[in-house]
């Protein structure tokens, strides 16, 4: 049989929190045309001209807030994911990680699982709603492995799993978990990244995917109107992004008295910057602040059995085919062998 491999795709990460590595990681970042939609002559000089030689030593401090002595915690929960998914999956099929920014690339996993043999491969981004800037933009990359190689693998792409029951199950049970630990609150936020409100006119399903897992959790949860809200987060630049802000809502919540705000981040399935220090530091600052007296922040997935085993039940569902044995070709009635 082919041999058959999974490579799970995540964002990215700088090598280090420090300015010369942030640096480095936001000029591949920001510079991608999927990511950032701007004409390329009024924004690269933008760019190059302010926001890398501003940005990085402040995003290095938040980074340094919480990177792990394992390093990165994205690379590190992504690198377990890859390794507990290869357990339960078994050893016919390969399971390997890269990331969109930054190492390990994708195109230098896709060389080197082809040089070893591997010549059918499933992209797996870890991006439950699907967007352009994330999803599609991985694909790019794998593009530029697969334009260069002659000889190409077969190649299938999970495109999205915002509403796949086990992934859905796997959110509503760790916060299930945690509110009979730590009982409830007067309202639960899912908070996802946001992206420029155009991406809704120039054909993202990504905010109505969000909206579909933000309905689908609560109810597993039996959560009533009121009880629950969908929020976005992340916003950069001045054009208008998906609404409502998370930041905005956490201080209207503290605002209006409500005691205590948990926040679950459905869209991340790895703990990273937007979770840890925007929603867990950031965050709970601004609803502490505006007169709140309580903030819990769930962790993502990570590496959840339930998780990891609906990881293994959406890739079982695309590998079909690749991963059973060979169908003897039939002869049709009436027609000898050509």
């Amino acid at each position: 049989m082919a041999s058959v491999a999974v490579l799970l795709i995540n964002l990215g990460t700088p090598d280090a929190p420090t300015p010369q590595a942030v640096r480095r990681y936001l000029r591949q970042f920001l510079s991608d045309p999927r990511v950032v939609e701007i004409p390329r002559a009024l924004w690269l000089p933008l760019l190059y001209g302010v926001v890398l030689n501003t940005r990085p030593r402040q995003s290095a401090r938040k980074y340094a807030s919480i990177w792990t002595a394992d390093g990165s915690p994205l690379r590190v929960h992504t690198g377990k994911q890859a390794r507990l998914l290869g357990q339960r999956l078994g050893p016919r099929v390969r399971v390997e990680f890269a990331m969109r920014y930054g190492e390990p690339s994708i195109p230098g996993t896709l060389a080197r699982l082809r040089s070893e043999g591997a010549d059918r491969v499933l992209l797996f981004p870890l991006y439950p709603q699907y967007a352009a800037s994330t999803t599609a933009s991985a694909l790019d990359h794998a593009a530029d492995f697969l334009r260069q190689t002659r000889n190409v693998p077969e190649v299938r792409l999970v495109k999205a799993f915002h509403d796949h029951p086990a992934y859905v199950g796997a959110v509503a049970a760790m916060v299930s978990e945690h509110w009979r630990e730590s009982g409830r609150p007067a309202r639960l936020l899912m908070s996802f990244h946001g992206l420029p409100q155009y991406t809704v006119a120039r054909g993202d399903p990504y905010s109505e995917q969000c909206l579909e897992t933000a309905r689908l959790v609560a109810a597993r949860l039996g959560l009533a109107q009121g009880e629950w809200q969908a929020t976005f987060q992340s916003r950069f630049g001045r054009t208008e992004w998906l609404q409502p802000y998370t930041a905005a809502m956490l201080a209207e919540c503290g605002r209006q008295g409500i005691a205590r705000v948990d926040v679950v981040c459905p869209g991340f399935v790895a703990d990273c910057l937007e979770t840890l220090e925007e929603m867990g530091i950031e965050g709970r600052k601004t609803f502490l602040g505006a007169g709140g007296r309580e903030f819990h922040l769930l962790p993502c997935l990570n590496e959840r059995a339930d998780w990891i085993d609906a990881l293994a039940a959406i890739t079982r569902q695309h590998l079909s085919g690749w991963t059973e044995a060979p169908i003897e070709p039939l002869e049709i009635r009436g027609q000898g062998p050509s």
